[in-house]
């Protein structure tokens, strides 16, 4: 019965990791260029721990484990803003980005402009194109975007966004600000294609999340119910025990 217990407490643990999962991605419904995240999970047999009902064989006692978060990297779709800073990556590929900690990258293509003139993300992070950050004088005019990335001014063209792109997306490392870290160098891409005026919107499908949600819920409360049942077994046996003894 101890085990019973601990089966149903490690299925109410990876529930509720599961629901932190849904709701962070319902949190960042609106987020441009946003990836969903989903929760996969494991099977883990114990190696000592068996148990056996009467006039069965024995059975291994297994629990379930939150293994990893996994990501949706697939594109999400594109809104126009008619704001000529905002730029959308159509395809693959990752704006480059410098921060203090260093190079990251993002598909949140909703960049400004800071006190300094230097093209930069919604945090302040400067965004980089392929001769480091990108920069406008005080007087300069007609931002434009060409679809290769190529940025130009009414001074005339300021240098061409960097754009990367990983041949395994899953060496990209999330962290805060809508921004990855990889431990790999990611590789320029010659030609990316581009729009501007666009942002990316998060990939989040609002009413899959809302029915998920719902199902971890349902399943949540299941276990619930289960333990507490298990728990009422065990102290009206702990009851009966106490009576034969009398």
């Amino acid at each position: 019965m101890e085990n019973a217990l601990l089966i149903g407490l490690s299925r109410q643990m990876a529930l509720s990791h599961q629901m932190d999962v849904v709701a962070n991605n319902m949190a960042n419904l609106n987020t441009p260029g946003y990836k969903s995240e989903s929760l996969k999970f494991e099977e883990f047999i114990m190696p000592v721990a068996e148990f056996q009902d009467m006039g069965t064989p024995t059975k291994s006692v297994s629990y379930v484990l939150d293994a990893r978060v996994v990501r949706n990297f697939v594109e999400g779709p594109l809104n126009a803003t008619g704001n000529p800073l905002d730029v959308a990556i159509s395809g693959s590929g990752w704006f480059a980005i410098q921060t203090p900690a260093g190079e990251r990258y993002t598909r949140d293509g909703h960049f400004t402009l800071n006190n300094e003139g230097n093209l930069v993300t919604a945090e302040g992070h400067q965004v980089l194109g392929d001769g480091g950050p990108i920069n406008f004088g005080p007087e300069e005019a007609d931002f434009v975007v060409a679809g290769d990335g190529t940025v130009s001014s009414s001074d005339g063209e300021k240098g061409k966004l960097k754009i990367v792109n990983f041949d395994d997306l899953r060496q990209l490392q999330k962290e805060g600000g809508n921004l990855y870290s990889s431990t790999a160098a990611g590789q320029t891409m010659e030609n990316p294609r581009v729009a501007q005026g666009y942002v990316e919107n998060s990939n989040v499908v609002a009413v899959s999340e809302m029915a998920r949600m719902i199902e971890v819920t349902r399943s949540y409360i299941s276990t619930a119910r289960s333990i507490e049942r298990l728990a009422d077994l065990k102290k009206q046996a702990v009851n009966d025990l106490a009576d034969l003894r009398a």
